[in-house]
């Protein structure tokens, strides 16, 4: 697949990770917890963490959350990013307890004696600044000047993004998310248009598993595909977990990331195995796999075997109750139905 060419933003540290630049898109998720409930938000992290997240963000609403970020530092060394609105004291609260990054709009902050205090506490620890622009909650000015278009979501960025600059503050990542897809497209692409800054991409509230998944792989895929954006959150209703893997198969797809790749057949007529089970064990077998830069091939009949996924590193192609394991298009050897998984899982393990 020919590399998409990315446009070059203003690196920043998070944490021990460099954002923006020639650095890999990073993949972020949000805890779905309440962040003081250490158990379960430790919890959450170590899960994310394991899933391959990169960056994990949560909600600070209360000195309670802010207290807790120290102790949640234990579970993981991923970056922490703290998400506030219009409290600054809480910010720094944040701050104090060793965050990584935050998540704020400093035009909603208060007044610009507490804006100047935010910024020289992030500026003195080396900590980075999102502005998040959401299509749903945009100022009713911007609105009534521009209705609801790139132009009042782009403004509403910008505007955060001045203040921060005549405070000569500089470590800022954007967002301008929305549910409706044109105006996300519009707006992060006039955003990439005018400023360097690195880009964190995201569709906001895409909904469940299935449907969310498919609007944010074409939103954010698009967006990927013109190389724009260099962080990126797949925003569904469901597990964290099943965000961070969305994301991932959306970098790999495009070719932005190496990883497991599963290709199947949709089934048909010829199949006689049960090839959706099957291949559902296959993909559950192998979740411990996504960072090895493998494609493993489940195809339900000879017609779509070795030939058709010739470029498999390793597969099965179904017969009447029993099936070929494949490498490279070479078969290895014909087993019953109920062997082909464990025989395909001892083949990968011995790579």
């Amino acid at each position: 697949m020919k590399e998409t060419m990315r446009k070059k933003t203003r690196p920043l540290k998070l944490g021990d990770m460099m954002i923006g630049g020639e650095n890999p898109v990073s993949i972020q998720s949000m805890l779905s917890v309440k962040t003081s409930d250490i158990p379960k938000a430790g919890e959450q992290i170590r899960r994310l963490a394991a899933a391959g997240c990169e960056i994990i963000r949560f909600s600070v609403m209360d000195t309670d959350d802010a207290s807790a970020i120290s102790e949640l530092k234990s579970y993981s060394n991923l970056p922490l990013i703290a998400d506030i609105h219009f409290d600054h004291t809480l910010a720094l609260a944040a701050i104090n307890n060793g965050i990584h990054g935050l998540r704020i709009n400093p035009g909603n902050i208060g007044s610009k004696a507490k804006v100047q205090e935010l910024v020289s506490a992030a500026k003195d620890r080396g900590i980075p600044i999102r502005i998040g622009v959401n299509g749903g909650s945009l100022p009713k000015d911007l609105l009534d000047k521009y209705g609801h278009s790139k132009e009042a979501m782009v403004e509403a960025a910008l505007s955060h993004v001045h203040i921060l600059e005549e405070l000569g503050f500089y470590d800022i990542k954007i967002s301008a998310k929305a549910s409706a897809l044109p105006l996300m497209l519009d707006s992060y692409r006039e955003l990439s248009r005018r400023v360097d800054y690195p880009l964190h991409l995201g569709v906001t509230e895409a909904g469940t598993l299935l449907l969310g998944s498919i609007k944010s792989a074409m939103g954010i895929g698009i967006l990927l595909s013109e190389g724009i954006g260099d962080t990126l959150r797949i925003s569904l209703t469901a597990d964290p977990v099943q965000e961070v893997y969305v994301a991932r198969q959306i970098l790999v797809a495009l070719g932005l990331r190496k990883g497991l790749n599963i290709v199947s057949c949709p089934t048909c007529g010829r199949t006689r195995i049960d090839l959706i089970g099957l291949t559902q064990r296959v993909e559950k077998a192998l979740e411990n796999y996504q960072d090895r830069n493998l494609t493993i091939a489940v195809m339900g009949c000879a017609v779509n075997g070795p030939g058709e996924a010739r470029e498999a590193d390793f597969g099965i192609a179904g017969g009447i109750g029993e099936g070929l394991i494949f490498a490279k298009g070479e078969i290895v050897g014909k087993y019953p139905e109920d062997q082909l998984l464990d025989k395909l899982v001892e083949l990968i393990e011995k790579v």
